[in-house]
């Protein structure tokens, strides 16, 4: 049986088709089996493939399984903006099922806008301030501001790093990182860390994570991006807010990511998206 796709960039930067992070849609997964679903996004080794099936809650338009190369996901950013992208079929607000919640996206025409499934929910960080930096091959004092662990959907530990410079010259260790960015809720171990950018500029972000023995890099982390929301809503960050964010540069991925907090502690993750190709696949 032959099960259309799609490839899409998400969170692209002004217009270049090979910025972003990638993502593979299949837009209508009705007869896929949870191991073929799996076999899938391990054979397109993207960093997520997401599953299009029909809903099975009240107020869905549909229901998006996400998978990486290893495991399910009950959330996760660019795959809830890429998806919607490829199955809106001109409506400006979706709703999808996923297991972390019913998840609210909008469009303008030129980008798309997620509103998060549920509040934050934070928990600390048993390492120390200079543990972390440690870990992540930085010098004592790095980690300016308390880290936390935060969960809008996918926990995740959120780093908050005195300067741009340093976000840059981070090199963590795969033992360390380990041993301290390990959630039990995920199958990897994972630090998000992020600098504010000077007056007028973007903050800078990078997301790393284990994968097969080693530590991989993100181009672009929209669950991460609404955690970092959380966190400014955990600590007490002035609100409204709204911040633009750069990661990928590191990975040849330029992206750009913008977040939204209300004053009532909503958590909005925006991005560009650009389809680049489809096909079909026979299982």
């Amino acid at each position: 049986m032959a099960h259309a796709f799609r490839i899409v960039n998400v969170f692209t930067v002004d217009g270049d088709r090979l910025s972003g992070n990638p993502l593979c849609v299949f837009e209508d997964a009705r007869g896929m089996s949870s191991a073929q679903m799996q076999a899938l996004a391990r054979q397109f080794n993207l960093s997520e493939t997401t599953f299009v099936l029909p809903p099975t809650q009240d107020g869905a338009d549909a229901h998006v399984r996400i998978f990486t190369p290893g495991f399910e996901m009950p959330f996760a950013g660019h795959p809830t903006l890429g998806t919607t992208s490829v199955i809106a079929n001109g409506r400006t607000e979706l709703t999808l099922q996923m297991i972390a919640g019913l998840v609210r996206v909008t469009t303008d025409g030129a980008t798309w806008t997620l509103k998060t499934a549920r509040p934050p929910q934070t928990r600390e960080v048993l390492a120390t301030r200079d543990e972390l930096a440690h870990m992540l091959g930085l010098p004592a004092g790095a980690v300016s501001e308390t880290p936390l662990w935060v969960n809008t959907g996918s926990e995740q530990l959120v780093i908050p790093i005195a300067t741009p410079e340093l976000v840059r010259a981070a090199a963590p260790s795969f033992e360390l990182l380990d041993r301290y960015g390990t959630s039990p809720t995920r199958e990897e171990a994972m630090a998000y860390l992020w600098a504010k950018g000077a007056p007028g500029e973007h903050h800078l972000v990078r997301f790393f994570f284990t994968l097969n023995g080693g530590v991989v890099e993100d181009p672009a982390t929209g669950s991460a991006c609404a955690n970092l929301g959380g966190w400014m809503v955990a600590t007490r960050q002035p609100l409204p807010t709204t911040v633009t964010l750069r990661q990928g540069e590191a990975v040849g991925r330029p992206s750009r990511l913008g977040l939204h907090v209300d004053a009532e502690g909503g958590i909005f993750v925006t991005g560009a998206v650009i389809e680049l190709g489809r096909g079909t696949v026979d299982l």
